[in-house]
C-alpha cells in the first residue's frame, strides 16, 4: 500500500500548529537545506530564517523612513498654516483681509495662481477687487460643493479670474467659502498651477479643507 504525499499546506499547517517540532528535532535546523533566494546554493534553515529576518528588518526600516518623512512634510504645513493664520488674526482692518489670503497663498504656500472672488459683501466692501461681478454658474457650483475639487482645469468659469485668464493654469484647486454649517457659500478661492500634477483629483483634501474653514472664518467679515 502505497502512502501518499502531505501536501504542502498540510505540512505548513502542522508546524504552525507543533512549535515544538523543531526542538524535539534540533538537528533538522542544520542538516535541512533549502534554495538561496539570492543565489543558487542551498542554505540551512536556520540560515534561511535569518535571511527572512533580514528581509523583515529592511522592510520595516523602509516604513519607518516613510513614516519619519511623512511626519517631517506634516510638520512643515503645519507650521506654514499657522503662520499663515497669523497673519490673518494681525490684519486689524477687515479690507485687508483678501489681500492677506491671497498673498499668504503665494508666498506662504507657494501656490503660483490664486484669485479670490467674494458675493453678498457688505456695502463697505463692494469697492474691493474681490467683490468684482461672479457669475450665476460659479455660485451655483460653489454652493453644491461640498469639499475642495482638485484636479484638472477643465475649463472652470472661476479658472478665468487667474492670470492670463487661467490659459497656463494646467490644474487647480477650488475652495467654496462658507459661513459655518450654511449650505450656501459667501465665495470661492482658486489656487492654480501650470503644473498638471500640483492638484490631482485623488489626492487628499484635509490640508485643504484646514484652508478653506481658516479662510472663510476671516473672510466671513466682510459679508452679509
Amino acid at each position: 500500500m502505497t502512502e501518499s504525499t502531505p501536501a504542502p499546506d498540510e505540512v505548513a499547517r502542522y508546524l504552525r500548529d507543533h512549535p515544538e517540532f523543531f526542538a524535539a528535532h534540533p538537528e533538522l535546523l542544520v542538516s535541512m537545506t533549502v534554495p538561496d533566494p539570492h543565489g543558487g546554493r542551498a542554505i540551512s534553515l536556520h540560515e534561511r530564517q535569518l535571511e527572512v529576518l533580514r528581509d523583515r528588518n529592511r522592510g520595516l526600516e523602509h516604513k519607518l523612513a516613510e513614516l519619519v518623512r511623512i511626519g517631517q512634510e506634516n510638520d512643515a504645513i503645519t507650521e506654514r498654516l499657522q503662520k499663515w493664520t497669523r497673519q490673518l488674526l494681525l490684519a486689524a482692518e477687515a479690507e485687508r483681509l483678501p489681500q492677506a489670503v491671497v498673498d499668504g497663498m503665494h508666498t506662504v504656500f507657494s501656490v503660483p495662481h490664486v484669485a479670490l472672488r467674494l458675493w453678498g459683501v457688505r456695502e463697505r466692501f463692494r469697492g474691493l477687487p474681490c467683490a468684482a461681478p461672479v457669475e450665476v454658474d460659479v455660485i451655483t457650483l460653489a454652493n453644491s460643493m461640498k469639499q475642495p475639487y482638485c484636479g484638472p482645469n477643465a475649463d472652470f468659469q472661476a479658472a478665468t479670474w487667474l492670470p492670463e485668464g487661467g490659459a497656463t493654469t494646467r490644474s487647480l484647486a477650488l475652495l467654496a467659502l462658507r459661513k459655518g454649517v450654511d449650505p450656501n457659500a459667501f465665495g470661492m478661492l482658486v489656487l492654480g498651477s501650470a503644473d498638471p500634477d500640483r492638484y490631482q483629483m485623488n489626492m487628499g483634501t484635509a490640508f485643504l479643507e484646514r484652508i478653506n474653514e481658516i479662510a472663510s472664518a476671516a473672510l466671513s467679515r466682510l459679508v452679509e
